[in-house]
């Protein structure tokens, strides 16, 4: 578990950053999608949880990528 906080708090390649910050978006589009007032069509509502997830997903790979694999 401790490797896995280590590659976490480890800096992270500026196109990885650029990838986070995507997913971060996508993430936070699924969501508002998900949770929108209104009601949508049942399509649009499973487009929009498979985008949270993909976000979640690339947010998360791109935040434990590091430069080096020594650790």
């Amino acid at each position: 578990m401790k490797k896995i906080i280590n590659r976490a708090t480890a800096p992270t390649p500026k196109f990885f950053k650029v990838l986070r910050t995507v997913g971060l978006a996508l993430a936070a589009v699924g969501g508002t999608i998900l949770t929108a007032p209104i009601a949508l069509p049942v399509i649009v509502t499973t487009i929009g949880g498979y985008v949270a997830v993909a976000g979640g997903v690339l947010s998360v790979a791109s935040q434990l990528t590091t430069t080096d694999d020594s650790k």
